[in-house]
């Protein structure tokens, strides 16, 4: 078994709850854990004690924890150069850009820090393009109800959620919902926005639906989708924040689907834990011009070099292999856990290593208890909603790690049921 190493000396009064909410925000509902180290797919907290990591900071360390090849390049990289302006050329965010670019169906990136930023860049493109090739005057992004896209103002408006966007009025104009899976409410949608001028633009997607239960798209759906939008000229954005870079078992989640979308979004597991977004399209609607968007941040050597690392390990480990058989094999644990206790669990549903145990709606458990419990048996589980328990570790997770996982929570069921 591994055993932690000294980490770098902090203040015992900055585990303290107390002390620590002095003076951080209350803006997280925290488990009484702090965590300090990590390797592979293990993480120990102040106390010592050894967990095992299915939350990945939720489905961002793409290569677990403390992978050699991050630290090598990280290492490296801040000892040569960490940050310059976008003013100038940078090597390494061209060479991301092209593995990205030769990887995907887009043709041009822009780089920025989070999910939340690459979407808002995805609603900025789409809203020029729809002004200046489409003709739109007031134009409408489609997005879907129990969807999630990020906490700025304009995302959570795109986020088809009440409970994201409650005392935060007045939102961002310009979005319109409709149920996720179902083509005839798009159809409808549109007929009623588009009545005496054109207005919809853009339809904003997950190819999963993540923070919304796990959901997955259907294919016969997003076909529908494509058609749709190469019909009508509307663009087809896909969140890939959560579902990329190799999550579902395949590079992207559009691959899932059978579809290539007009722009798509990145962020989580791109870097693996390094502070990234990535905004990718196709050639004919990268309508922005100098001085149109920006980033401080956004592209700067040291994040670019650790996503180029994550991506060059995705194919030289080959870990999307790994993702399609630990995820069947997860699945078919967590799914003879479902058969044990059908009156507590109603589904298991998701792609490669983003999985989701739906509770039954009448079941008295809620997702947040398992969470808690298999949190004493030593798995790191994160609730999607009240009645969903979502399972994303590690790409790298191990045949041994997921048998593991599933004992435990088989363990914490067992005690709560």
């Amino acid at each position: 078994m591994l055993t932690p190493t000294d980490a770098p000396p902090v203040s015992e009064k900055a585990y303290d709850p107390s002390e620590f909410n002095q003076y951080v925000m209350s803006t997280y509902g925290r488990f009484p854990i702090a965590l300090k180290q990590g390797k592979g797919c293990l993480v120990w907290d102040t106390q010592d004690r050894e967990y095992l990591d299915f939350v990945a900071g939720i489905a961002t360390c793409t290569l677990g924890h403390a992978h050699p090849a991050l630290v090598e390049t990280v290492v490296q990289q801040i000892s040569k150069l960490h940050h310059v302006s976008n003013l100038y050329y940078i090597p390494e965010q061209g060479a991301l850009a092209q593995w990205l670019v030769e990887h995907s169906c887009a043709d041009r990136a822009f780089f920025c820090n989070s999910g939340a930023e690459a979407n808002e860049g995805a609603i900025k493109l789409a809203r020029k393009y729809a002004h200046t090739v489409l003709q739109i005057e007031d134009p409408i992004i489609l997005t879907a109800k129990a969807s999630f896209h990020g906490r700025t103002l304009a995302t959570i408006t795109a986020t088809g959620q009440a409970k994201y966007q409650k005392g935060f009025s007045p939102l961002v104009p310009g979005f319109a919902y409709v149920p996720y899976n179902d083509f005839e409410a798009v159809k409808e949608a549109i007929a009623s926005l588009d009545t005496s001028e054109r207005r919809v633009a853009a339809i904003l997607l997950e190819p999963l639906q993540g923070e919304g239960g796990v959901r997955p798209g259907e294919l016969e759906y997003f076909l529908r989708l494509r058609q749709l939008c190469d019909r009508t000229g509307i663009l087809l954005i896909l969140d890939e924040v959560q579902v990329g870079m190799g999550r579902t078992g395949k590079l992207w989640g559009y691959e899932n689907l059978g579809i290539e979308p007009d722009i798509f979004t990145l962020a989580k597991g791109l870097a693996g834990g390094i502070p990234i977004g990535a905004l990718l399209c196709k050639q004919f609607c990268d309508v922005f011009e100098p001085g149109n968007h920006a980033s401080t941040f956004g592209g700067n050597p040291f994040a670019c070099a650790a996503a180029l690392t994550v991506c060059q390990t995705l194919e030289q480990e080959r870990l999307i292999q790994n993702v399609q058989e630990r995820g069947e094999q997860l699945r078919k644990g967590l799914r003879a856990i479902a058969a044990k206790y059908p009156q507590l669990i109603a589904e298991v549903r998701g792609w490669g290593l983003i999985n989701g145990m739906e509770l039954q709606a009448e079941s008295p458990l809620t997702s947040i208890e398992i969470v808690k419990t298999a949190m004493e048996q030593g798995v790191l589980l994160v609730p999607a909603g009240p009645k969903v328990v979502r399972f994303v570790p590690p790409l790298i997770v191990s045949a041994e790690e997921v048998d593991r996982a599933v004992a435990e929570v088989d363990k914490a069921i067992a005690s709560l049921a």
